[in-house]
């Protein structure tokens, strides 16, 4: 859903990597993702925090999932107007990668941040299971 080009109704999120290793994507957010009249919704914001914070693990070849999440929403998140999200891997614990991002309007005000727990997997393990 987050950045996966194939899901058409998702947010084909496309992340880069600054020189200083923070992963960064501009965002435009469509009118279906509303939930305030003319803003975004609080779980779309929750998404893209989680999103960008994944990418910043992929970027110290980490794959991990998310085991806790926490969403500080600043700001209502203005629809269909250009935004930034960054993310930073901040430090790992063992399996425990722990990772901080930013949701930001083209002024840089901070409209959203999120801080999170991710724990390191195995991806053939992973895979292998069954549901």
């Amino acid at each position: 859903f987050g950045c996966g080009e194939q899901n058409l109704t998702g947010l084909r999120l496309r992340f880069f990597t600054d020189g200083a290793g923070e992963v960064v994507c501009p965002v435009r957010l469509a009118k279906r993702f509303q939930g305030p009249p003319g803003h975004a919704h609080g779980g779309i914001i929750a998404t893209l925090l989680d999103e960008a914070m994944s990418k910043a693990n992929r970027v110290q070849s980490v794959v991990a999932m998310t085991r806790k999440l926490e969403v500080e929403y600043l700001r209502p998140v203005p629809l269909e107007v250009d935004l930034r999200l960054t993310a930073r891997h901040v430090r790992a614990e063992g399996r425990k990668h722990h990772c901080e991002a930013e949701l930001a309007d083209a002024s840089g005000q901070v409209l959203a941040r999120g801080q999170a727990l991710f724990i390191a997997i195995d991806p053939a393990k992973f895979a292998a299971r069954e549901v």
